[in-house]
């Protein structure tokens, strides 16, 4: 009975009706700002997480491989026997490597019973010689659908003249990301696809075209990767003495399987800090807010404490509308996440990798994430700044003497600083709590707004300068070496040796040879392993602006940067698949970007790593090379090869940086609205004496909303500075850890004016709007609260 007599009696649960009616404006941009944050993170976190799970449960649902390896020919039944006799079952996935008509390439394979099957997305697997289903983000990338045809553009089987018809849109298992090769820096899903034709067709393919790759599975599966890199390390040994390996890349190593993984791992973390980051942003907006209602009422209050009222219950009150706030924002938001958000954010993924279909799994912990943890912040915050208000005595309250340091004075300001400016001066020291907020806002909005413009340009300047940085138009990589005869060569025969020998000469005056060799970065924490190529070039070559002499060791400029090397510096590189590591000591730095190698003088490669004297692996050259056999070249690289990063990284994350500038600007308009509310209803009384003395509402503007206008242009300027020094580093630890190879960071000047013409822009319409407020303000304002 006495409880029900409390709540009868108790005044302040009746005021939530009418402080959220008073303050309709305020609570409905936080409410929105919250909505739209928890909703994108939790659709972000539950797409995810639904897309990890279909991920890692195809590796058995679609027997996915442990490995795969390529030989130089098709293996005899008693090779395959040997293989098999290690512990594992192997199946040939042979492919071929053609070029089609709209100037993209093709990997066909013929369809997979056993291994790395494929998912149907639409349409249906191939069943006659003219059909074939290709991997549906290739196709999205590339206009295409069920139906639609594709041109081979050079011959492609015996009687066939090359024109398939899509007749499905597949992602292969063993391609849920698109690349060519494992060393690519990059994959590309538009110049590069996948795709299966029929078993009848596939074998009328000339076998000089194909490639001879084939997949196994443990018969004993490794319990971790740990075991798994053991197992590989043991079976790569015993396999090199029954096959002549050209390449083995076991599943843990496989950038075609594992990058997608990593990558959806990565990107969680990352989504998960910046909702905290924007909950604790509010969380003190609404800390300012109460702190202003306090000063509003504390006569009220004080009155309250004086009738009985204790700390813990006014603290309660005021907490009531910041985690009812909260808690109604984390439930539509998670509703929308759910719904509209999670397609939003799954088809974020499928634009970058060619995922299975997945199903959407209630995810525990995005709840937690956006719901538990935000409330939490939002109470604890809140909390500690109300203490903190509500020490105070009731006669303090009702005195309106809430200063916590008796001594404070007013900082003088000399007579000759204009009254206009005395006085902004004042309203800015008065409300210096309210800016500091501001400028937190201000800076992490900023911080969104210079990454979102920041990676299209970087991009863009990169495609811009690679022209420039490549020291020749082509490059071709050799399928094995040429050159001297020795007796570890890895060819069968002196007459094979000499008829390829004859086969990889060319008559091309812009042809300049050199010797290349491929090792592996040393594991290093906070860098992803990548390989590194060497190559070694002549003392006087055309191609390079700098003599390498023997003896000296050049890095490339992109390599310096990444791993941060001067003149001087050692590395240390190993071979991919042993211990042995090599020590080098930089001579300097070569200008070039488009990857991460090193260049030593020809001859000293050869003799480092025992290619024989004479040996060389590909050629330089300004002009195409067409008088060898495409069958002899391992690798072409060109600028097409090299803009794949930029080209893909564009595909992949330009839908998402319109989506973080948009995102920018709201957070930034909605605080700058906040803030800029919060000072006007703080100084009510004295716009309101202003008014009474003559004042019109545009000189009013001039004293209130002018500081405002100042400090908030001085804090965008003075932000972007430190915002550019601060994402150079986040990119910067960004491609090491989770990139190979590098992309210069380079923001040209119209980032800058384009953020603060942004900024300006956007705060032009929250000014027209505070300016209509204090147009609001009454004149009677002045006279409550006269003591």
């Amino acid at each position: 009975m006495s409880g029900r007599k409390r709540a009868v009696r108790n005044p302040l649960r009746k005021r939530y009706p009418r402080e959220l009616r008073t303050d309709f404006g305020k609570y409905l941009v936080i409410f929105l700002l919250m909505v739209l944050s928890i909703s994108e993170i939790s659709g972000f976190l539950v797409a995810d997480g639904s897309m990890m799970e279909a991920y890692e449960e195809s590796f058995e649902k679609y027997q996915v491989e442990d490995g795969n390896f390529t030989v130089e020919s098709k293996l005899k039944e008693r090779q395959l026997a040997a293989v098999r006799q290690l512990g594992t079952s192997v199946w040939p996935l042979f492919f071929s490597d053609r070029a089609l008509t709209n100037n993209s390439t093709m990997r066909f394979f013929a369809v997979r019973d056993e291994v790395d099957l494929a998912c149907l997305m639409d349409g249906a697997m191939p069943q006659g010689r003219d059909e074939i289903a290709i991997d549906r983000m290739y196709a999205d990338n590339n206009g295409l659908k069920v139906g639609d045809t594709l041109q081979v553009s050079e011959e492609f089987a015996a009687n066939h003249d090359g024109k398939l018809r899509v007749s499905g849109l597949v992602a292969l298992s063993d391609y849920s990301t698109m690349f060519e090769s494992n060393n690519d820096t990059m994959f590309d899903a538009k110049q590069f696809g996948v795709g299966v034709i029929s078993k009848e067709l596939f074998s009328e393919l000339d076998p000089d075209i194909l490639t001879w790759r084939y997949a196994w599975r443990y018969d004993d599966p490794p319990a971790d990767e740990a075991e798994e890199d053991t197992r590989s390390q043991d079976f790569v040994k015993e396999l090199a003495g029954i096959v002549h390996l050209t390449d083995y890349i076991p599943r843990y190593q496989n950038q075609a399987i594992k990058f997608t993984g990593e990558d959806m791992g990565s990107d969680r973390s990352m989504m998960t800090i910046f909702l905290y980051i924007i909950i604790v942003i509010i969380a003190f907006v609404f800390a300012v807010t109460i702190s202003n209602t306090i000063m509003k009422e504390s006569a009220v209050i004080g009155t309250l404490r004086a009738t009985g009222y204790t700390e813990g219950e006014l603290i309660r009150h005021y907490m009531m509308m910041p985690v009812i706030i909260t808690l109604i924002s984390a439930l539509i938001g998670n509703v929308l996440g759910y719904t509209v958000l999670k397609k939003f954010n799954a088809d974020l993924y499928y634009n970058s990798y060619s995922l299975p279909t997945y199903v959407t799994r209630w995810n525990a912990d995005a709840f937690v994430e956006t719901t538990i943890i935000p409330l939490i912040m939002m109470v604890v915050i809140n909390w500690w700044i109300l203490w903190r208000r509500l020490k105070l005595t009731p006669l303090q309250f009702l005195r309106r003497d809430l200063r916590r340091r008796k001594n404070r004075k007013a900082l003088p300001l000399s007579r000759h600083i204009p009254f206009f400016s005395r006085f902004r001066i004042r309203i800015m020291i008065q409300n210096m709590s309210n800016y500091i907020v501001l400028a937190v806002g201000i800076l992490f909005a900023n911080f969104l707004l210079m990454f979102g413009l920041m990676l299209p340009d970087v991009l863009d300047n990169y495609m811009k300068a690679l022209p420039d940085n490549m020291f020749c138009n082509y490059q071709y990589v050799l399928q094995i070496p040429a050159g001297a005869l020795t007796e570890d060569r890895k060819v069968e025969s002196l007459i094979t040796m000499l008829m390829f020998q004859n086969a990889v000469e060319t008559e091309n005056e812009d042809a300049e040879k050199f010797s290349a060799y491929s090792l592996h970065t040393v594991p290093t924490e906070g860098f992803k392993d990548e390989d590194i190529l060497l190559y070694g070039v002549e003392t006087d070559t055309r191609y390079l602006s700098v003599e390498i002499q023997p003896g000296e060791v050049y890095v490339s400029r992109a390599y310096a940067e990444k791993w941060k090397l001067q003149p001087g510096d050692s590395i240390a590189l190993k071979e991919r698949y042993e211990d042995t590591t090599y020590d080098f000591t930089v001579t300097g730095i070569y200008p070039y970007d488009g990857a991460l190698t090193v260049f030593l003088e020809r001859e000293d490669l050869n003799a480092i790593f025992d290619l024989g004297e004479g040996t060389f692996s590909g050629y330089f050259s300004d002009t195409p090379v067409t008088d060898i056999n495409e069958k002899y070249i391992g690798q072409m690289i060109d600028f097409e090869a090299l803009s794949k990063v930029s080209r893909q990284l564009t595909i992949s994350m330009g839908g998402m940086m319109v989506l973080v500038d948009a995102f920018a600007i709201i957070i930034f308009m909605i605080l700058i609205y906040l803030m800029s509310k919060i000072i006007i209803e703080k100084n009510a009384a004295s716009i309101s004496m202003t008014k009474i003395l003559g004042y019109r509402t545009g000189e009013i503007g001039r004293l209130y909303i002018m500081v405002t206008s100042i400090l908030v242009i001085a804090m965008m300027a003075l932000s972007i500075p430190l915002e550019s020094i601060g994402l150079q580093w986040v990119f910067r630890e960004m491609l090491r850890a989770e990139m190979t190879g590098w992309i210069p960071f380079v923001i040209s000047n119209s980032v800058y004016v384009k953020m603060m013409m942004y900024g300006v822009g956007t705060y032009v319409v929250v000014a027209v709007l505070e300016y209509w407020k204090l147009g609001k303000v009454p004149m009677d304002e002045a006279l409550k609260n006269v003591e």
